[in-house]
């Protein structure tokens, strides 16, 4: 019997999915202190930096004349959203946010940063990861009498502080964080100060950076070369670090038994130009390619990558095999996301959009290709047949990645148990729905291997299975965003 994917429920035509990891969020901070820097034209080169880690909405807050004021569009940095930014000069503070919801449906009425008011005074929060409970939190507040005007997890975060904040800001995330469960990097402003936070277990990354007397952070080194800011240090698990005056302070709100790094940023979600806590994601993932070349060897003539993450690693497994690396496949820059709804025909449409197989560099040739993961399966499936239909002799799969087995409850959008290709079916079968020659995936063992003497250990559970919280009543439900709605 020939293998079947599950479409779909009914559910996700709400937000179709493509067969990929999705982005997360990222966010962006800048406290410039006198140095003469536009802050709201620096976080928009550092959100257009970090735009792959979310397109579904941007939003810039800056203060200026003791009040916060904030912008925020659907889509793109570099669409409407820059025409707001004429508004908002003129100030020396500013925190951005891009977003892929993870919680809360995507409308412009959740994008961030979220402004509210507290005892310590107006602030402005933008936040990466996801509240695991943010129901429970949410309900005791609104038990409190406190209006939320938006279903996402941030703001129960914000009115969370705003709760603790009666004797100052740094005491209401301190006692806020010892109240979450789950990921968060955070960059908050109050009318004169810029604070990072992150998580006790460190599973959202968080940089820290400095350009002459500014401070900033971001969820990636990346956006620090965008603006000519210096790498500093990554924010550590449970810090607080807070830029205001003229220097920058330093407290550990809450320390965690084991810090637990999403593996994920360096298969797939960083930028290969980022470093996050101390490895390079670009080495990360060449030497996944490296390794896979040494447990996975092939007998074909070209190595080629799945445009654009996995490139590291065909190159890495190219240079180890002594193999000539070709470009099988070329993307079209100018589609963005694509939202496809749940049915295959329009599915493969949408690939067809992205990517384009090259005839010449692939017809009557052994190919071998690389791709950092494998969700659904779907797309490679449909990969493999462009190949073939471009006059591929062979198609053979290395994923530089163990198989994805398990559902992400910590900020990164995957699919329920039942739609994860390598949760339900085994390499052999994969490989023959895909229809590929040979499917072979990196191990765990190997995929630590390209981490080593990293500052933080990691999180792996969307390939293990196993958690660094307790995901139990979370895995009840069957579908990770059931936290809010």
């Amino acid at each position: 019997m020939p293998l079947q994917i599950r479409l779909p429920k009914p559910y996700d035509r709400l937000k179709p999915r493509l067969d990929s990891m999705q982005e997360e969020c990222g966010v962006f901070g800048i406290y410039c202190n006198g140095s003469g820097i536009n802050a709201a034209e620096a976080a928009y080169y550092g959100l257009f930096s970090l735009q792959h880690r979310g397109q579904e909405s941007a939003g810039i807050a800056i203060s200026r004349g003791g009040r916060i004021d904030c912008h925020k569009e659907m889509g793109l940095v570099s669409g409407r959203f820059c025409e707001g930014l004429a508004g908002l000069g003129g100030s020396n503070l500013a925190i951005g946010h891009v977003r892929y919801s993870t919680t809360g449906d995507s409308l412009l009425a959740n994008a961030q940063p979220v402004v509210i008011d507290t005892p310590a005074g107006q602030i402005a929060l933008a936040h990466n990861g996801n509240i695991i409970n943010a129901k429970e939190l949410r309900a005791e507040l609104e038990q409190e009498g406190i209006a939320f005007q938006t279903t996402v997890d941030s703001e129960v975060i914000a009115a969370l502080i705003a709760k603790y904040s009666g004797s100052g800001l740094i005491e209401g995330i301190t006692k806020a964080s010892e109240r979450m469960k789950g990921s968060y990097a955070l960059v908050l402003m109050t009318r004169d100060g810029l604070y990072g936070v992150r998580d006790p277990k460190g599973m959202r990354p968080l940089a820290l950076g400095r350009i002459d007397s500014a401070y900033v952070l971001a969820s990636e080194s990346c956006a620090f070369d965008t603006i000519g800011a210096e790498f500093v240090r990554d924010v550590r698990p449970g810090e607080i670090v807070v830029a205001e005056g003229h220097g920058l302070k330093s407290h550990q709100a809450t320390h965690a038994a084991e810090t637990a790094l999403c593996i994920f940023e360096y298969v797939y979600f960083a930028r290969p130009d980022s470093d996050i806590d101390g490895i390079s994601v670009h080495r990360a993932r060449e030497r996944a390619g490296e390794l896979l070349a040494i447990s996975s060897p092939a007998d074909v003539d070209v190595v080629a990558a799945v445009p654009d993450s996995a490139m590291p690693a065909a190159m890495g497994y190219a240079r180890q095999a002594g193999l000539p690396l070709t470009i099988a496949l070329s993307k079209n820059r100018y589609t963005g996301r694509t939202f496809i709804e749940p049915s295959q025909d329009k599915r493969e449409r949408g690939v067809s959009l992205k990517l384009s197989a090259l005839k010449r560099n692939v017809r009557s040739k052994r190919v071998l290709l690389v791709d950092d993961s494998i969700v659904r399966g779907t797309t490679s499936k449909y990969i493999v047949e462009m190949l073939r239909t471009a006059g591929a002799k062979e198609v053979h799969l290395r994923i530089s990645s163990p198989p994805v087995t398990s559902p992400c409850y910590f900020g990164i959008d995957t699919s329920s148990h039942e739609q994860l290709i390598g949760a339900n079916h085994s390499v052999e079968e994969i490989r023959k729905f895909i229809g590929a020659d040979s499917l072979c995936y990196l191990s765990m063992e190997d995929l630590y291997s390209t981490v080593e003497c990293a500052a933080c250990n990691f999180c792996a559970g969307c390939f293990s299975g196993k958690y660094p919280e307790d995901v139990a009543e979370r895995m009840k439900c069957g579908r990770k965003n059931c936290l809010n709605k």
